[in-house]
């Protein structure tokens, strides 16, 4: 009985994890489309613009398997950020037969203004939580995300 008992609290304990991480995700989600309504990029633009601006230049299929989306999708998406100067096509200097994107200082210039204005929300909203408190946040997060990998 204690032990069903027990096992009934973790699966509440992971069922309110759960629920917190998605409203979290939620909010940072739609914090983000405000700061990027100053911009002129759309949310999926940006999500593309992050990957290039993490793993550097890749190709259009490679962008379609991180983002989820068909390759025409991505070649749509890809086709205006180039027409805005945010990113653009080079051929591969191994293989000439395969196109990269690479990021541009405009499309660097944006992720880097919208990632900092993210970190001064996030530390705004961390402003009451003591050191210790943030310092053990972010080993659980780490934690929990080397966990999902």
């Amino acid at each position: 009985m204690e032990l069903e008992k027990t096992q009934q609290v973790n699966r509440d304990i992971v069922a309110n994890i759960e629920k917190d991480l998605r409203y979290i995700s939620g909010i940072i989600k739609q914090k983000g489309r405000e700061l990027l309504s100053n911009y002129k990029i759309t949310p999926p633009q940006f999500i593309a613009l992050q990957w290039l601006f993490e793993d550097g230049d890749m190709t259009i299929g490679e962008l379609s398997n991180k983002m989820y989306l068909a390759c025409s999708t991505t070649t749509d998406l890809v086709d205006r950020m180039e027409k805005n100067l945010l990113v653009e096509r080079v051929k591969d200097t191994g293989d000439r037969r395969v196109v990269r994107i690479h990021l541009l200082e405009e499309g660097k210039r944006i992720i880097d203004e919208v990632i900092k204005k993210r970190q001064i929300y996030l530390e705004a909203v961390l402003k009451d939580f003591t050191m210790e408190e943030i310092q053990r946040l972010q080993n659980n997060l780490e934690k929990l995300h080397q966990e999902m990998r």
